[in-house]
């Protein structure tokens, strides 16, 4: 197996690097969703609908990825990867700034709300061409036979930005009083993201077009139709696969780190400070789960890693909270058993990435990402919130469909996934030199 070079990893260290100072721009706004709730919202508004109201918020940056990640793939498709990997994070950091700068509801009124909204699509668009672009980006540069690690390791990249989420989250509600908060130090992730961004805008400077488009673009093997077209009129069977694969990642990463910290507070009585630094710990083991589940499908490929770790998925999650109330150091153990199962979701890119060939990969994956990650990550936080009325544990029940229906996928990859297979990697170039020739 063809080892990495200092280059790969020089490119997988930029790409997981700004990948996830972007994406913690676009998750820091749910960690601090009672504090927003309270400030965007009209006074005396029970806190269950606040809530709500906040992650329904959230959710609308989901709703727009499509609209976003589709226009901007277009391009990725017919003008290259690069342009369009720097032009998401330089969107994503002008939108975090400005939501730094929002007026509340006390000053403006219901133009407040409105205001949040706008700045959330903004950062939907850019994360919409952001993660599906790194995907691509990596397994365009990277051997064919390291495509896994590549993918995964980026996969970390992104979790590493919720961490940091979640731990700029604990410091900020751990140095301020619930007053301060409240007054001015909501603001200071917000603004921390600018910055955040600004250096990832930096970074990507030195990025390189993907060889693999390059040789299609020297060699006019570029697609000549609309490449949506040809997505939905020639891999049909390749985008019901990747969103359904999708449709996991999203409930694995929304439910169980970026929701989980709130869950812990509202249901079993942790404070802000406990349920952040769970919810850090929880999400080192999904770093690490990541790069593993990369690692292990180089290996073995993606068959058996789903069918297996769907079902550990499964059993871990729920697991969890089940116990989670019992003590901290019970639910930091199982926390950490269950960030080692949600690091599965570093396998998906694998599959999405070679689920479509060269010329249309960028709008296939992120056609399938980002209408999958609109209805299912968008509406899984008020969807579990409101389910939460009528079960304490809904949350578990909904992983457990989530995972019986990942182990779904992986039997249908071992019958045929094989005819949805096409060559990723480094060396894929070389096959369309051969085309060509």
């Amino acid at each position: 197996m063809k080892k990495l070079t200092i280059q790969d990893f020089r490119l997988l260290g930029l790409a997981a690097l700004g990948g996830a100072l972007e994406f913690y721009d676009f998750i820091i706004f749910i960690f601090f969703t009672p504090v927003i709730g309270k400030l965007f919202f009209p006074p005396g508004t029970p806190d269950w609908l606040s809530i709500i109201q906040t992650f329904g918020i959230f959710g609308a940056g989901y709703l727009v990825r499509p609209l976003g990640g589709i226009a901007l793939a277009h391009f990725g498709d017919l003008f290259g990867r690069k342009r369009i990997f720097a032009f998401s994070i330089l969107l994503m950091t002008l939108s975090t700034i400005g939501m730094a700068l929002l007026p509340t509801y006390g000053s403006v009124g219901v133009a407040a709300p409105i205001l949040l909204v706008l700045m959330r699509l903004i950062q939907g668009a850019a994360i919409g061409s952001e993660v599906p672009g790194a995907w691509i980006f990596v397994a365009e540069h990277v051997s064919s036979y390291r495509v896994g690690f590549g993918c995964g390791f980026l996969c970390s990249g992104l979790t590493l930005g919720i961490l940091l989420g979640a731990s700029v989250a604990a410091a900020i509600n751990g140095l301020f009083t619930a007053d301060e908060m409240l007054v001015y130090a909501w603001r200071i992730p917000f603004f921390l993201g600018g910055l955040f961004g600004l250096v990832a805008v930096h970074l990507r400077r030195w990025l390189h077009e993907t060889p693999v488009f390059s040789e299609m673009e020297r060699n006019h093997l570029l697609v000549l139709e609309l490449p949506l077209r040809v997505v939905l009129r020639d891999y049909t069977r390749s985008i019901i696969v990747s969103l359904l694969l999708t449709w996991f990642l999203s409930a694995g990463i929304v439910v169980t780190t970026l929701m989980t910290s709130t869950l812990l507070q509202q249901l079993y009585g942790y404070s802000a400070e406990q349920s952040l630094a769970a919810t850090s710990f929880g999400t080192v083991f999904v770093i690490v789960g990541a790069i593993g589940a990369g690692t292990l499908i180089d290996r073995v490929g993606p068959k058996p890693v789903f069918v297996g770790g769907s079902i550990f998925f499964g059993l871990s999650t729920f697991t969890f909270y089940s116990f989670a109330g019992v003590s901290m150091p019970v639910a930091l153990g199982l926390y950490a058993v269950m960030g080692l199962s949600v690091g599965l979701t570093g396998g998906v890119p694998y599959v999405m990435v070679r689920a479509f060939p060269a010329r249309v990969r960028f709008t296939g994956v992120s056609f399938s990402y980002n209408v999958a990650y609109a209805v299912f990550g968008g509406l899984t936080p008020i969807t579990v919130a409101s389910l939460l009325s009528f079960s304490p544990m809904a949350h578990a029940y909904y992983l457990l469909f989530i995972a019986a229906l990942t182990l779904a996928v992986g039997l249908y990859l071992f019958r045929t996934g094989d005819r949805m297979e096409f060559p990723a990697g480094i060396e894929e170039r070389d096959t369309l030199t051969r085309q060509q020739q």
